[in-house]
């Protein structure tokens, strides 16, 4: 977007040119990205062995939704970091409470449980390679985020591809729930989480360069 645009943009309210413009061209690209990552999961890594028994249980569904809820939280916070003069205290509400919430139930799953199958609870089996992969399935989705806002008016470039960044990572993890074995909610809350954070990291590296306009 040209300084030309975005004065005739603010001159007819914040949001206006911001969402024709989104509905035109956001949800295909993304839409194609999530398409890839799901490939990258069913032909690199293939579908747990026991998903249909999984998905009877609620870990489970925890799990998936705790990566939705953020994957949602990260796309408007994105939207509202690429449309100047927008507020941001709601995405950095919707970003924070699943977060506290999954961390008290994976504090409640460790206190509950016997002494001897805590640390088997917190690391799990792929605690090494479960962050890494969600960052790598990540990459389609944070290429077309970054395309996207490219197309709009972010002004704080940094938090901009942080939130790209950090929305892709939470998108990935949800279709890595068709791969990941682990259940505890400890083991999401830690490891998720980080899966998350090393794109959103890498998007507030790269977001003033690759988002200036």
């Amino acid at each position: 977007m040209n300084t030309d645009d975005l004065i005739t943009m603010l001159a007819s309210g914040p949001d206006v040119r911001v969402q024709r413009r989104s509905a035109r061209v956001t949800l295909l690209p993304l839409a194609a990205a999530l398409l890839v990552s799901g490939i990258i999961v069913l032909a690199g890594l293939g579908l747990r062995a026991d998903l249909a028994q999984a998905a009877s249980f609620s870990p489970f569904w925890i799990k998936l939704g705790f990566s939705v809820a953020l994957a949602a939280a990260g796309a408007l916070a994105l939207k509202r970091l690429s449309t100047p003069g927008a507020r941001s205290a709601a995405p950095a509400f919707l970003l924070s409470a699943p977060v506290l919430l999954i961390w008290c139930l994976g504090a409640t799953v460790l206190w509950q449980a016997a002494p001897e199958l805590r640390a088997e609870l917190f690391w799990g089996r792929t605690w090494r390679t479960c962050p890494l992969l969600i960052s790598l399935i990540s990459l389609p989705l944070f290429g077309a985020a970054l395309h996207v806002v490219r197309a709009l008016a972010p002004t704080r470039l940094r938090l901009a591809g942080a939130a790209a960044g950090f929305g892709a990572g939470a998108a990935a993890a949800a279709v890595y729930c068709l791969h990941c074995p682990e259940a505890s909610s400890a083991f999401v809350g830690v490891w998720y989480l980080l899966g998350m954070l090393m794109p959103a990291m890498l998007g507030a590296l790269i977001g003033p360069r690759v988002l200036a306009w």
